[in-house]
C-alpha cells in the first residue's frame, strides 16, 4: 500500500486533528545520517553527547548538548558548539560551559531560545532543579550567566507523582501573554507551569500534569513544544517501545495548555522510530532518542520566544543514537552520538 506522508502543513496538522482523511494515514518518514557529532579525545573523557537543542540563524547551526560520561556528581555538563556544514560538524571546537558563568556540577538537556522582551538568550537546563542561564550572545560560550532556579525546591506535585522516576528534562515556550514550562518525571507524567511573558523567569505556577499514562515509558521524557503556524503547537514526547528502544510520539494543539490530539503516536505510526526511518548504509542506532527540530531563522524571520518551525519545508530533526552493540553497562558511560533525520515528504 502506498501512503502519503503528511508534512504537517498548517491544513495538514488541522486535519489531523479530527483524524487523517479515508485512505490517507497521518504519517511521518525519515532519512537518517550515520553518526554526525561525537566526544572529542581530550582530557574530559566524555562518553557521549546527548540531548541536543539546536538553531540555525543565518546558516550558521549553533547546538548545545549534554556531555556524559561515568563519573558521578560530575556525569553530566553542558557543551556549545557551532558551525555551518553538517558534514563538518564533528571538526568543530567543542566549548565547554563549566568554563562559563554556568560552571561546575551537574547541568544537563539543555534548550536555547532568544527572549525577545529581554534581548537575551536563554538556556534552559535541568540541575536538579529547572534551571536558566541567559546571554546576550549565542555564540559567546564565556557569556552565561550563573544558573537560577525556577523553584525554591521541586514541587510538591512532582515529588507526589515521580515514583522511581527522575525530574527531568525541561522546556520553555511563550505565547503571546505567558511563558509556559514543561518538564517530565520518567514517570508517565507530562507536567506543564507557567507565567506570565512580562514577569519571566519569575512568577512560575505550581506545575499541573497535561498528559499522563499508566505505562511509565509511553511518556518518559524528553517533551518538546513548538508553534508550527497561527494558533498551531506540536507537543513531542519520548517512549520506550515494546522493544526497549526509543521513540518520538507526536500529538498537535490550538493552545499550548491543550488539549493534546494525537497525530502521530504509537509504534506502528510514530513522529520518528527505526521503523519509519531510512538510513544511509548499515543503520547504525536502534533508538531515535533525545532530539529537537532544527529552528531556522534569518533577519527576516528573526528567533523569539514562540518556538516557531516552518512545516512548509521538511523537517529536520537533530538527535541522539546510540550504536546497538554499545548499549549495555552504565547509563551514564553509554556512547551516545548525533545524527539528523530528514523528513521525507512523499512515498
Amino acid at each position: 500500500m502506498k501512503f502519503t506522508f503528511l508534512n504537517l502543513a498548517a491544513a495538514g496538522l488541522v486535519a489531523a486533528a479530527s483524524g487523517p482523511p479515508a485512505g490517507r494515514p497521518a504519517g511521518f518518514k525519515w532519512k537518517s545520517t550515520g553518526p554526525l557529532i561525537g566526544p572529542k579525545d581530550d582530557e574530559r573523557k566524555t562518553a557521549g553527547i546527548k540531548d541536543p537543542t539546536v538553531i540555525e540563524i543565518n546558516g550558521t547551526y549553533h547546538v548545545f548538548a549534554s556531555t556524559a560520561r561515568d563519573q558521578g556528581n560530575d556525569s553530566y555538563s553542558l557543551v556549545y558548539i557551532n558551525f555551518t556544514d553538517f558534514d563538518k560538524a564533528n571538526e568543530a571546537p567543542h566549548h565547554y560551559l563549566d568554563q562559563s558563568g554556568i560552571g561546575k556540577g551537574y547541568r544537563a538537556a539543555p534548550e536555547v531560545f532568544w527572549h525577545a522582551p529581554h534581548k537575551l538568550w536563554y538556556l534552559i537546563f535541568q540541575n536538579g532543579n529547572a534551571a536558566y542561564s541567559t546571554n546576550p550572545k549565542i555564540d559567546d560560550p564565556a557569556g552565561w550567566t550563573a544558573p537560577k532556579n525556577f523553584y525554591a525546591a521541586k514541587p510538591a506535585i512532582v515529588t507526589e507523582n515521580i515514583g522511581a522516576g527522575y525530574w527531568v528534562d525541561m522546556w520553555v515556550i511563550c505565547d503571546a501573554t505567558h511563558c509556559h514550562l514543561f518538564s517530565s518525571d520518567d514517570n508517565g507524567h507530562l507536567y506543564r507551569s507557567e507565567t506570565t511573558l512580562a514577569d519571566f523567569p519569575a512568577g512560575m505556577s505550581d506545575p499541573v500534569i497535561d498528559l499522563e499514562d499508566a505505562n511509565r515509558y509511553a511518556l518518559f521524557e524528553a517533551a518538546c513544544v513548538y508553534r508550527v503556524g497561527e494558533g498551531r503547537y506540536m507537543l513531542l514526547i519520548e517512549a520506550i517501545g515494546t522493544d526497549e528502544k526509543r521513540y518520538f510520539r507526536s500529538w498537535t494543539s490550538a493552545s499550548i495548555r491543550g488539549p493534546w490530539t494525537a497525530l502521530a503516536d504509537s509504534e506502528e505510526n510514530p513522529f520518528a522510530r527505526a521503523n519509519n526511518v531510512e538510513f544511509e548504509g548499515t543503520p547504525w542506532t536502534k533508538s531515535i532518542s533525545h532530539g529537537e527540530v532544527i529552528r531556522v531563522h534569518t533577519a527576516e524571520k528573526p528567533a523569539d520566544q514562540n518556538l516557531d518551525i516552518d512545516t512548509s519545508k521538511p523537517l529536520r530533526f537533530l538527535y541522539q543514537g546510540l550504536d546497538p552493540e554499545k548499549d549495555s553497562g552504565s547509563y551514564n558511560a553509554l556512547p551516545w552520538r548525533l545524527a539528523l533525520l530528514t523528513q521525507v515528504t512523499g512515498a
